[in-house]
């Protein structure tokens, strides 16, 4: 009878659905694209680093027009996207695409409401990056108006398409728990994977405000 009963109990678990931190072929496809991710990101930095060991002078003007608090702020709102969207993974891992009870209850929040939360500071990061390059044109600062204008809009515009692409990335996986009658290991695994994408980038970023804002 023992032998019976341990014998049925893999059956409770639905085929093809194991638990959604198993390694497949999705998450490991990811994190291979965001390692050469992050060699393009490292060439980016090389350039960055090179360039300004032969123009200290102009680096030393230029640096002086950035607005540091203003863009630690910016940062700061990044870095908290990065915790929302973790909580998110938390509930994609539990399958619970979305809330089971009142909107104003962060406790019964799904995986949806975090992914909206994380959007809304993403999308905040995106037009911060976007009225800091408007200040910095008014002073004269643009991609073709010298060296060091050319790899502050390179290396924070690369970044910010790589954000971009990241909100588009959370409205579909949003988007899905609309469609979907049921929330599957599929779709789990794809909000998983989204994360890994987007702590990237979050990661990357921490790494260029020290390089521009505060390496001067």
């Amino acid at each position: 009878m023992a032998t019976a009963t341990s014998a049925s109990a893999p059956s409770a678990i639905p085929t093809g659905h194991g638990p959604v931190t198993r390694p497949n072929m999705t998450a490991v496809g990811t994190m291979v694209w965001l390692a050469s991710e992050l060699m393009f990101f490292a060439g980016l930095f090389a350039m960055y680093f090179t360039i300004r060991s032969t123009a200290p002078d102009l680096w030393h003007d230029r640096t002086s027009h950035l607005n540091v608090p203003y863009a630690a702020v910016n940062t700061l709102i990044l870095v908290i996207s990065s915790v929302w969207c973790q909580w998110g993974v938390f509930k994609a891992e539990q399958g619970q695409p979305a809330r089971t009870g009142s909107l104003l209850d962060f406790r019964k929040w799904g995986m949806r409401e975090w992914y909206v939360l994380t959007y809304i500071f993403g999308a905040i990061f995106v037009a911060g990056q976007v009225m800091e390059y408007s200040e910095m044109f008014g002073e004269g600062i643009s991609i073709n108006s010298d060296a060091y204008g050319s790899m502050f809009y390179i290396t924070t515009g690369f970044h910010g398409l790589h954000v971009t692409g990241g909100l588009i990335a959370f409205l579909l996986i949003i988007g899905r728990t609309f469609t979907s009658r049921r929330y599957t290991h599929h779709q789990a695994t794809g909000a998983i994977v989204t994360s890994y994408y987007w702590h990237f980038v979050d990661v990357v970023w921490i790494a260029l405000f020290f390089t521009i804002y505060l390496l001067k």
